[in-house]
C-alpha cells in the first residue's frame, strides 16, 4: 500500500502571537505547569519571576521594602523601586524582548537577561493586572490570559513610586493548584538570606536577615547537632558559609544573583572541588572526597554578569566564566576559597581540630561498612529485584532531559492487593511501583550498616539508585502509598525514619510525597463522588440526597484497578513531606520514633482520616516499636 502524502504548503505555517505560543509552551518559560505539591511547580515560578524583578531593583539600590499577599488563588507583590516607566506599563508586560534588563547598566548583575518572566506570568493567569506609581503619577493596565482588557490613562497620584503586580494564575493551565505557604514561606527566607538588609512582609509576617549566609545555615541546622562554629567567608561577587553536622549526606545552598538554584550548577560544583582540594592541602593529607564532605552543610553565593542557566526556570547555572571578561567559574571560586578557608582555619584552630576530628570519624565510618556493602550488593542482584521487588518504569528522572522524565514516579507499597492494583492502573511510561514486604524496621538511631544488613531497605536504595548521593536518582517523586489505618499510618512513620535518617536529602530537595486516596465513594444512578475525609463525605450525600450507595475503602487492595487508574492519573492527589527551616531531624525522629510510645499514639490518633472510635489498644500496639 502506497504512503499517504501529507500536504505541505503555506497553510501549514502559522505564526502564533506571543501569549498564544507560552500558553502552547509553558515548558519553555516556566517548566512544568503541576498543581503545587512540588517546590518547583509552575505557579511559584510565577511568583518568583515577579519578586525577581522587585529584587533587581533593590540591588540597584532603589526600594527596601517588598510586600507579598498570597490567598489561596491570589497573589499581590508591591516593590518600593523605580517603578517602570509609565509610557512602557503596557509593553514591559506584554511585548517579549522588551525590559530594562537588556539595559547593562541598569541591572549590572541581575537574575535574568530574557524579558520573558512577567509576560509568562501574565500569559498564564488569568487575572493579571500591573500598576505603576512614578513621580506623582500612576497607570494601571489589566489582561486576562495575556490580553488586554482595560488600560487606564496617566493620572496623578501620592502612592509612593514602585510597582504593584497582582495575578491570578489560569485553573486551565494549572489543574487544581494550591499555594503551600511552607513552600512561599522557604522561598522569601532565601530571598533576605541572600539580600543582607532587605525586608520581605508575606502576608503579614517581617522577614529580614543581617548577616546573610550565616543566618541561613543558623537557621538551617540544629546547634547542638554541629561539630563547630559555621564559618562564614566573603569576598567580592562570592559568600560562602560552611558547618558539619551529625546527619548523613551532603547539603547544600547554591543561590546566583539571588536566584535559588536547586539543582546547583557550575559554581556549586566548583565550590565542592575546591573545598575538598583546600582541606587536603591545608591537613598535608590525601583524605577520600566522600569522608570529607560527609555531613557538611554549606551555602554558596555568587553574583555573575550575564549568568546563563540551563533551563528557563533558572534552577541549574551553566555559565563557565563569571562574565564576558573574567576568569572562568573553577578558577574564581577555587581562588577564594583556597585564601579565604585556609586563612580561616589558621586563625582558628579549634575549627581546624574540630573538622578534622569530623573528617576521621567519616573515614572509620566508611571502612567500617565496606565488606558489609560488598556482600549486600551481591546479594541485591541476586535477589533478581527489578523482577520480585520491582516494576519498573520505562522513564527515569534525569534534570538534564526534558519530556516526560520529569514525571518519573515510584509507588511504594505494602502487601500484594495494593501492589497489584496501583500496578494494574498505573502508567507504565513513567510508574513504578516497589512492594514492601511486612512492615519496615525501625531505623531509628541505627548506623548506615543497617541499610546494607536489612535486605528491604538495601533493595529500596538499589530500587532509587541512590548508594552514592542524589545525583543518579531515578525517579522525580518517591510516593508513599499506604492504607489510611493505624498499620499504614505506622508504615509511612517507618519510611519516612528511614529516609530522614540516611537520606535527609531526599525530603530537603521536594522527593517524598504521600498518596492520599478516596475513602468513601457516594454514588447514585447519576453520578459518582470520591469523598477524602467524612466532611466531604457528608457534603456527597447531601448533594445526591434519596439514600446514595456509600462505600468505605478500607484498604487499597479493595479499589479496583479501573477506579484506581484515576486516583493516580490526572487527578492524583500528593502530600509534601515538607522540612522546615525549624525543623530538626534529630528532634523530629526522637519524638516520632523514641521512646515516646504515648505521645506517638496521639500524633496517629488525630492524623488518621477515618472514625476516631477506633480502639486504643489496636494503636498501642502497633506503635509500640
Amino acid at each position: 500500500m502506497a504512503e499517504q502524502q501529507v500536504a505541505y504548503n503555506e497553510d501549514n505555517i502559522k505564526s502564533l502571537d506571543w501569549k498564544e505560543h507560552i500558553r502552547l509552551r509553558p515548558g519553555m518559560y516556566i517548566g512544568k505547569l503541576g498543581d503545587g505539591s512540588a517546590t518547583d511547580d509552575g505557579i511559584y515560578v510565577l511568583v518568583k519571576e515577579v519578586i525577581d524583578n522587585c529584587i533587581d531593583e533593590y540591588v540597584m539600590g532603589h526600594g527596601k521594602t517588598i510586600e507579598i499577599k498570597v490567598t489561596e488563588h491570589r497573589v499581590e507583590i508591591r516593590d518600593y523601586g523605580r517603578g517602570i516607566p509609565l509610557g512602557k506599563v503596557v509593553d514591559c508586560v506584554s511585548k517579549i524582548n522588551t525590559g530594562g534588563k537588556y539595559d547593562s547598566q541598569a541591572f549590572q548583575k541581575s537574575v535574568g537577561l530574557n524579558g520573558v518572566g512577567t509576560k509568562a506570568v501574565n500569559a498564564l493567569s488569568k487575572y493579571f493586572k500591573v500598576q505603576s506609581y512614578r513621580d506623582k503619577q500612576t497607570k494601571v493596565a489589566e489582561f486576562a490570559k495575556g490580553e488586554l482588557i482595560e488600560e487606564s490613562k496617566i493620572i496623578s497620584s501620592s502612592g509612593r513610586n514602585g510597582t504593584l503586580v497582582v495575578f491570578e494564575p489560569d485553573g486551565e493551565m494549572f489543574k487544581n493548584f494550591h499555594f503551600i505557604p511552607e513552600y512561599l514561606h522557604e522561598m522569601i527566607w532565601n530571598y533576605v538570606f541572600l539580600n543582607a538588609g532587605l525586608t520581605l512582609i508575606f502576608n503579614g509576617t517581617k522577614y529580614y536577615s543581617e548577616h546573610g549566609l550565616l543566618d541561613l545555615l543558623t537557621k538551617k541546622t540544629d546547634p547542638e547537632s554541629l561539630r563547630y562554629p559555621i564559618i562564614h567567608l566573603r569576598g567580592n561577587d562570592i559568600e560562602v558559609s560552611i558547618t558539619h553536622n551529625n546527619q548523613y549526606g551532603e547539603e547544600y545552598y547554591s543561590f546566583v544573583n539571588g536566584q535559588y538554584t536547586t539543582q546547583g550548577g557550575t559554581h556549586l560544583a566548583a565550590f565542592r572541588e575546591a573545598y575538598v582540594k583546600t582541606i587536603r592541602e591545608f591537613y598535608g593529607k590525601n583524605f577520600e572526597a566522600t569522608d570529607i564532605r560527609a555531613s557538611v552543610v554549606a551555602a554558596v553565593s555568587v553574583r555573575v554578569m550575564e549568568p546563563v542557566f540551563e533551563s528557563q526556570t533558572k534552577t541549574k547555572l551553566g555559565s563557565q566564566t563569571i562574565g564576558p571578561d573574567g576568569p572562568t567559574m573553577r578558577t574564581f571560586v577555587n581562588d577564594f576559597v583556597k585564601k579565604a578557608l585556609d586563612d580561616y582555619l589558621h586563625k582558628h584552630s579549634d575549627v581546624a581540630e574540630a573538622l578534622q576530628k569530623r573528617i576521621l570519624q567519616s573515614e572509620r565510618e566508611r571502612k567500617d561498612i565496606a565488606g558489609i556493602k560488598k556482600l549486600a550488593n551481591e546479594r541485591a542482584k541476586k535477589a533478581n529485584l527489578h523482577n520480585k521487588k520491582l516494576r519498573d518504569c520505562r522513564i527515569h528522572f534525569d534534570d538534564k532531559k526534558g519530556d516526560r522524565r520529569e514525571e518519573s514516579v515510584i509507588f511504594i507499597t505494602e502487601g500484594d492487593s495494593a501492589s497489584g492494583s496501583i500496578t494494574k492502573s498505573r502508567d507504565v511510561q513513567t510508574q513504578a511501583v516497589f512492594s514492601l514486604r511486612g512492615k519496615p524496621l525501625n531505623s531509628f538511631g541505627l548506623s548506615k550498616k543497617i541499610v546494607y544488613e536489612n535486605e528491604e531497605f538495601n533493595l529500596l536504595q538499589h530500587a532509587l539508585n541512590i548508594e552514592d548521593g542524589l545525583e543518579n536518582l531515578r525517579y522525580r517523586k518517591i510516593i508513599v502509598a499506604t492504607d489510611a489505618d493505624v498499620d499504614g499510618m505506622h508504615i509511612r512513620l517507618l519510611l519516612l525514619t528511614f529516609f530522614l535518617q540516611f537520606f535527609p536529602d531526599l525530603v530537603r530537595q521536594g522527593h517524598v510525597f504521600i498518596l492520599e486516596t478516596p475513602l468513601f465513594r457516594v454514588r447514585n444512578k447519576k453520578e459518582t463522588i470520591y469523598c477524602y475525609s467524612d466532611m466531604e463525605r457528608q457534603e456527597a450525600i447531601n448533594k445526591l440526597g434519596s439514600k446514595p450507595e456509600i462505600t468505605r475503602f478500607k484498604g487499597l487492595g479493595e479499589i479496583s484497578p479501573d477506579e484506581f487508574g484515576a486516583f493516580i492519573g490526572e487527578s492524583i492527589k500528593l502530600e509534601p513531606i515538607i522540612l522546615s527551616k525549624e525543623t530538626s531531624i534529630q528532634s523530629l525522629l526522637t519524638f516520632y520514633m523514641g521512646k515516646n510510645t504515648p505521645q506517638r499514639q496521639g500524633f496517629i490518633i488525630d492524623n488518621l482520616k477515618i472514625e476516631k472510635d477506633l480502639v486504643k489498644e489496636e494503636i498501642a500496639e502497633v506503635v509500640e516499636v
